[in-house]
Formats: structure tokens, sequence, C-alpha cells
């Protein structure tokens, strides 16, 4: 379990992070296990680099290639559209808003 991720989903803290190629600003959302078994992160991505070319969305992040992650001093408010806190992506959930 990542205690920095956590700590910026329980303050609703908007994190940047350098993942697969460029800097990222996401909202993170929930923190887990997936079925293949690893760590993750679903957040709602704000800006930043994106490889599909498509930077603003849910995505979901492997934590262990996340690089410099950063709690900024940004909060969100309400869960964005479609956030389920049961996602089926994860087998075990370590935190979410």
């Amino acid at each position: 379990m990542n205690s920095v991720i956590c700590n910026a989903i329980s303050r609703r803290a908007v994190i940047n992070f350098h993942y697969h190629g460029g800097s990222r600003t996401v909202e993170p959302h929930c923190h887990g296990i997936s079925g293949a078994g690893n760590e993750v992160l679903r957040g709602y991505q704000t800006g930043g680099y994106s490889e599909s070319g498509n930077p603003i969305g849910w995505k979901l992040y492997e934590v262990p290639d996340m690089r410099s992650i950063q709690i900024t001093e940004e909060t969100f408010g309400q869960n964005r559209p479609r956030y389920n806190p049961n996602d089926r992506s994860m087998r075990v959930v370590h935190c979410h808003v």
C-alpha cells in the first residue's frame, strides 16, 4: 500500500507524477490491488501527458511505474461522474474517496 497515495485520497488532493513518458495531473479516487496482483491507482486525469493522446478522463495506473509522486495544494470536491468505489479492476481496495 502506498501511504502517499492514500493520504492524497483522504485529503482529496490532486497529485502530480511522472508516468510512461510524461508528467500527469490526477485526482486520485481509488488505490488497491488489481486482479492480476499489481498495485494500482484509479484516477481521473485532468492534464498532462497521455500515451493515447487523450489526457483527460479515467485511467488506471500501475503504482510501481509512477515516479516523483507529489501531493499538490489543489483539492477536488465531488467524485467525477462514473466513479465506482467497487471498481471491478481491483480485487483489494486499500483506500478510496
